[in-house]
């Protein structure tokens, strides 16, 4: 037995190396991010200098994000009915033709923010498809380590894009970067048509019920399954009180601690420092590390970190926190992500996965609009203790739920 076996699995990095599916599915993840990342900072671009206006960028983040999220039960149910390739591939084909048209026209708002939209919802309907593909190609010790792997490439595609748009944009003009993230949808579908083929382990055709019937009963199953429903609800609350964090930096940083535009910045790419340190460090092969304690600690240092942020007295303490911040979000999403593979029914997963990131987008526009209303009321320090605060409060809340399912294991499934 190796090294890795004995520590509980390969790491992150050998295991994209090993694995030719997961391969496949992580290049391919990689590449499509890195081309959005490209692409929201261009059209950000075009649609504030075409517009002038601020609440027109708004929109365009909206569409791209919460109308999407309103789906999430509705495009999960897709991932358990069909072929994950073929939905895959299909949600990959189908952004890189709304990229084209997008590219070549570059309308005017109204229509933008509904290719815009089109283009989300067919990304929303492939998020639950892939997460669901990752125990079907992935061994059940190894998906910790596979998830974290997914996030360093996410997030790397992420935070390398803007810097790329920049270089970019003054050779390419907003259509060629458009139209190369046009090309990474395509590049994407290409190396997933290479992954097997595969069923989700369902009732057969005719027992089935219909579309509709199957959106229920995940939402059902979520709601009377305890560790599933604490885990969502959880999840949920946690980014209602934390998701204001990206919008209260900017003035934290130019009102509140006195920096400029280069403080700002600064505070924004903390939590992505820390993002990345996060999943590299879970990258490595260890002793199997607990989910549920690890989704606790993500949520509880998430939390203290924007707690920690609004007690910060200079730019330097509130990047460090902010950084710390990030690790603790690294961990609540490698937890999430492989309690529900290893926990939920297969043929159950799509649904699961759909409607819970669909309720995070939900979430994110809550903290975004009532963050928003505590900050013009109050201050930024303000928003960030609130924040904190109420996500320790939750994360106590998942602890205290997590204790009762530990007791009585029935319950739990």
């Amino acid at each position: 037995m190796s090294t890795d076996e004995a520590a509980g699995g390969v790491s992150s990095f050998r295991l994209v190396r090993i694995n030719r599916p997961f391969r496949l599915l992580w290049t391919a993840r990689a590449v499509s991010f890195l081309g959005d990342a490209l692409s929201l900072v261009a059209l950000m671009l075009h649609v504030a200098e075409t517009t002038g206006h601020a609440l027109a960028v708004a929109m365009l983040l909206l569409a791209g994000d919460f109308a999407p999220a309103l789906l999430g039960p509705l495009t999960g149910t897709i991932s358990d009915r069909f072929d994950l390739k073929r939905v895959m591939v299909s949600c990959e084909l189908t952004q890189a033709t709304l990229m084209v048209a997008i590219a070549l026209w570059l309308p005017s708002l109204p229509f933008l923010l509904a290719l815009v939209a089109l283009r989300a919802i067919a990304g929303q309907i492939f998020q639950p498809a892939s997460r669901a593909a990752v125990p079907a190609i992935v061994r059940d010790r190894d998906l910790n380590r596979a998830n974290a792997a997914i996030g360093l490439g996410t997030n790397g595609g992420e935070a390398l894009g803007p810097l790329l748009a920049a270089l970019l944009l003054p050779i390419l003009d907003t259509r060629g970067v458009l139209l190369l993230d046009a090309a990474s949808f395509l590049a994407s579908a290409i190396l997933l048509t290479f992954l097997p083929s595969w069923k989700r382990d369902s009732q057969t055709d005719t027992a089935r019920g219909t579309f509709l019937d199957d959106t229920v009963a995940g939402l059902r199953y979520i709601w009377v399954t305890p560790m599933v429903r604490a885990i969502g609800l959880g999840f949920f609350a946690i980014v209602a009180f934390n998701g204001i964090d990206d919008v209260a930096l900017v003035f934290l940083a130019t009102d509140s601690l006195g920096g400029g535009r280069s403080a700002v910045g600064l505070l924004l790419a903390a939590a992505g420092i820390g993002l990345f340190i996060g999943y590299a460090l879970l990258a490595r092969p260890h002793r199997r590390v607990a989910m549920g304690t690890l989704l606790l600690a993500g949520f509880a240092i998430s939390s203290a970190g924007n707690l920690l942020t609004g007690l910060a007295w200079a730019v330097a303490a509130a990047f460090a926190v902010q950084t710390v911040r990030g690790l603790g979000v690294a961990a609540m999403d490698v937890a999430v992500n492989t309690l529900l593979q290893r926990s939920v029914p297969g043929e159950l997963l799509g649904r699961v996965f759909g409607s819970l990131y669909g309720a995070i987008g939900i979430a994110a526009a809550l903290a975004y609009l009532l963050g928003g209303l505590l900050i013009d009321l109050a201050n930024p320090r303000v928003a960030f203790l609130v924040g904190g605060a109420g996500g320790l409060l939750a994360t106590l809340a998942v602890a205290v739920a997590f204790h009762r399912i530990a007791r009585n294991p029935r319950t739990g499934s």
